[in-house]
């Protein structure tokens, strides 16, 4: 009869290593989700907050933008006025090294009133 002492511990660990291998995809893209909906929010209301400020100036909305941006947790990557439209484009940092940083965008203005 063989000694059986210690397969349990085998069979333990190698059912934590599979809890972790499946886990830790889980978690990295759950995290990634996560900073792309910091980034999104942080581009509206950058656009939203830029668009306030003014939509005749595009140095006054982009510089307000940039604030909003980085009160957020972004970086303002790209701004513009087209029309009374503000274009914004931020950047969020993350803690993966696959993905760096997110980006997002978003616009915000006014919109031409429809004729009568």
């Amino acid at each position: 009869m063989r000694d059986e002492s210690g397969s349990a511990t085998v069979y333990v660990m190698s059912a934590v290593a599979l809890l972790a291998a499946v886990s830790l995809p889980v978690v990295v893209v759950a995290n990634g989700f996560a900073v792309h909906r910091r980034a999104v929010l942080a581009a509206d209301l950058a656009a939203l907050g830029g668009a306030q400020a003014s939509l005749d100036n595009q140095s006054v909305a982009c510089s307000t933008a940039a604030q909003v941006a980085e009160s957020n947790g972004a970086r303002l990557q790209s701004c513009g006025l087209s029309g009374r439209t503000l274009n914004v484009e931020v950047t969020v940092a993350t803690a993966l090294a696959l993905l760096p940083e997110v980006s997002a965008t978003s616009r915000a203005g006014v919109r031409p009133l429809p004729s009568p």
